[in-house]
């Protein structure tokens, strides 16, 4: 089977972990490759999420210009259209690039319209979603959701939390999450990675997501899979990067096919396409070589995924015959 030709949607995509080595080296022509696998690129076994997310600072610098923040996007787009990746959601932090003198209103501006013309040149649908950090201030998840909602009707399309920190990692972003329910903000959140099933619990008690970004752990618990298809909580799932972050021995002990066959709703990404050095075909390859799955199973994730999409109904309705037309 010709993985690369099937159409693809990507719902869990860092923007600022996915940077290519052309235009990392085209920004910063100092950085070699070596210095680029060594800095950018995590190994292939981690000691745990915060190990991998070491990696992810690597961008920052580079990412701090109107023009580095269009090249990146732009970069980011030709990546998913040599994928084949009819949508996708990039989400990125807009606190994070405002060390060179832009207001996050400024970055999220620059982000969007190089959305929008990524999205002109190269076919590929696409919306934003802002995250807010775990290790944020209450005041930075309010201004954070505070954006997604002046910018709605743009391409950004739904605010997320990221990032790791020990301790307790909700109290302080309930406020931002409530401003999201309560305003009609789409939101997920980032859970069930490395903290184990009672996070999971807690971030759904206490922000109500419609997804959780990767999730997986809730394999633990036949009720908290019983409350995911109960309430349509669609799985961000993200195979190679949870084998990366030590939340599983092997591929072949993670747990997507069984969360699958279970009925749950759950899609194939990748996360970070350059800190896991994975493209959208290659994690195909790998499920179809591990659980033998083939194109009933990546139609359903991927229909599974544009039905969770923070996209408008016609928006969806035009992408799901298209995707239909590429498994026939």
């Amino acid at each position: 089977m010709d993985f690369q030709q099937l159409p693809k949607v990507e719902l869990h995509l860092h923007l600022d972990c996915s940077l290519s080595y052309e235009i990392v080296s085209q920004i910063e022509p100092s950085i070699t490759l070596e210095d680029y696998r060594s800095n950018f690129i995590a190994p292939e076994k981690c000691v745990d999420l915060r190990d991998y997310l070491k990696r992810a600072p690597s961008s920052y610098p580079l990412m701090q210009t109107e023009e580095h923040l269009r090249l990146v996007t732009l970069d980011l787009f030709e990546q998913l259209r040599k994928d084949n990746v009819l949508y996708a959601e990039l989400r990125f932090a807009p606190l994070l690039h405002t060390e060179g003198g832009l207001s996050a209103r400024e970055v999220v501006t620059i982000v969007e319209a190089a959305t929008a013309e990524g999205v002109r040149n190269t076919g590929v649908e696409a919306r934003l979603i802002l995250c807010t950090l775990r290790f944020y201030s209450t005041e930075q998840s309010l201004e954070t959701v505070h954006l997604v909602e002046d910018f709605l009707g743009t391409y950004v399309a739904a605010f997320d939390i990221a990032a790791d920190k020990p301790g307790n990692v909700i109290d302080a972003h309930i406020p931002a999450f409530d401003y999201a329910r309560e305003n009609g903000i789409p939101y997920t959140a980032h859970v069930g990675e490395s903290r184990g099933i009672e996070n999971v619990w807690d971030t759904i008690h206490a922000f109500a997501p419609s997804r959780l970004g990767h999730g997986v752990c809730s394999i633990q618990d036949p009720a908290l899979l019983d409350y995911l298809k109960k309430h349509h909580i669609h799985l961000e799932a993200c195979p190679t990067s949870n084998v990366q972050t030590n939340c599983y021995n092997t591929y072949a002990d993670h747990p997507i096919d069984r969360l699958y066959r279970e009925g749950i709703s759950i899609g194939v990404n990748t996360d970070a396409r350059t800190i896991s050095n994975i493209t959208l075909t290659e994690e195909y390859e790998k499920l179809s070589h591990a659980f033998g799955w083939g194109k009933e199973e990546f139609l359903q994730c991927n229909l599974n995924a544009l039905n969770a999409a923070f996209i408008p109904e016609n928006t969806r309705d035009e992408l799901i015959p298209r995707l239909k037309e590429g498994y026939l």
